[in-house]
Order: structure tokens, then sequence, then C-alpha cells
């Protein structure tokens, strides 16, 4: 039996990964900084919920929604028209990392970043207004107050237990150091080395000849289960239409 899948949106991924993401499956998505790990998320909820009717959940961990909000517009997408239709939800899990109060609509309070309660809150959030889709942007930083490597896996063990009950198809960001894709060396994917076991697909974003004028940003299908997808290393662009996927030979010619 074939598996649904969900359109992810980002031109060219559907094409790799054999027409979208599995759907009510977790898929993370790591890389270095500046790759186009958050755009990649966004990319993915702004097109659900424009295109295909499917309202997505946003947990930033990292960025103000405010900053969000403009950094997308780049693109030409206009999160808030969709906040405002009940399509997207941001929850802002930011300000109560820095100890600052929010004004936004759906908001972690100060004092409040209990781990258990916060998954209780993101579900409702995604129960309320229909969600078929949410990002938890990112891993690293919901887990920055936990010391204890085996608390960190252990919430991390919780929040893709709580998101696979949900049915929600998820994307998931992680972090890891610029690393040379032709290293003889294992590739990391994660911060904690846990995220890539629990989630069921792998996408890693890179650079290949980083500091140089030819550096070129990535992508890398690591896994991505009850799929037959690409092994290969595709070039990719951040144009003002968001994340493209190139030919190899357009590039590496």
């Amino acid at each position: 039996m074939a598996l649904s899948r969900i359109k992810t949106g980002i031109f060219g991924v559907d094409e790799i990964i054999g027409g979208g993401v599995p759907q009510g499956r977790i898929v993370l998505v790591t890389g270095g900084c500046g790759t186009g790990k958050s755009i990649f998320a966004l990319q993915y909820l702004f097109f659900g919920a424009s295109e295909l009717n499917e309202p997505g959940v946003y947990v930033t961990f990292d960025e103000m929604p405010d900053k969000i909000r403009e950094d997308m517009a780049v693109f030409g997408w206009n999160i808030k028209a969709l906040e405002d239709s009940g399509k997207i939800a941001i929850v802002d899990a930011t300000s109560a990392r820095a100890g600052s109060p929010s004004e936004e609509e759906h908001a972690v309070l100060p004092g409040q970043m209990d781990i258990d309660r916060l998954f209780v809150e993101i579900m409702s959030i995604a129960r309320n207004i229909g969600a078929k889709r949410i990002v938890i942007d990112s891993v690293p930083a919901m887990a920055f107050r936990l010391d204890n490597p085996s608390d960190i896996r252990k919430n991390i063990l919780k929040l893709a237990y709580v998101v696979s009950r949900s049915g929600l198809t998820a994307l998931i960001t992680s972090e890891v150091p610029e690393q040379p894709l032709s290293s003889n060396t294992a590739l990391r994917f994660s911060k904690y080395g846990v995220e890539e076991y629990v989630a069921d697909g792998v996408i890693l974003l890179n650079f290949l000849g980083v500091g140089g004028a030819s550096s070129t940003r990535t992508i890398y299908i690591r896994k991505m289960r009850g799929t037959n997808h690409t092994t290969e290393i595709h070039p990719i662009d951040i144009t003002d239409k968001g994340i493209v996927v190139k030919k190899i030979e357009d590039v590496f010619k």
C-alpha cells in the first residue's frame, strides 16, 4: 500500500523524495548556520496553508515572530494574513527564553518553559486551527535549559511521541557544524545524536566551498522511510521565491 504524501511546496524537493513527505511522519531538517533551515521549514508551512488549505503551527525558539514575518515577506509570503485567517499559528517561545513578556496571541509565558506543559499547549493550538503541519524550530533551542544529556534525549523522544500521536506531519530543525561531505569521517546530523533516530526522514542542508567565490548550498536526503529517494547531493539556491533545488549538471559542469 502506497504511503499518502504531503507536498512540501519547495521547488524540486518533492521530486527527489518520491512525491512528498510521508503523511503523519517527522522529518529532521538539519545543517549549519545560514544553510536555509528556517526558510525550508517556513516554505513548507506557507505552501500548505496558502495552496492546499492545510493549516500549520510554527513553534519558534530562536527568532521573534515579528522578525520572522518581516524576513518571509522578502519571498512574498504574507504570514500575517494567514495568521489572521486561522491558517497559520506562530507560537512564540523565544520571548520566554529571554525572560520577556510577549504580545503574541500564542506565546509561552516567562518562567513556564516546562516541556510537558509546552507540548500540551502546542497540541491544543494545533487542534484549534485544524492543523495538518507543524514545525519545531529548533530542537537545540528548545533544550537550552537542560544540562543533563539524558534529560535532553528524553524530551526529544517525548516530542517525537507527542507529534506522532497527533497525526501531524512535522518538520523539526537541529544544528550541526559545517562539515565536508567528501570527508572520510562520519557525518553528523544533529546536535544531540538522537534527533536523526526518532525522525522518519533526515534532510541535511550544507555548503560546498565555504568561504570561496564558488560556495554552493546543497541538500542531501539521508533517509526518508518508505521512500525510494535520491542519494545524490543536489545544489540549491535561495531565490526571491524561496528554496529551489537545481540540476546537478547546471552547477557542477
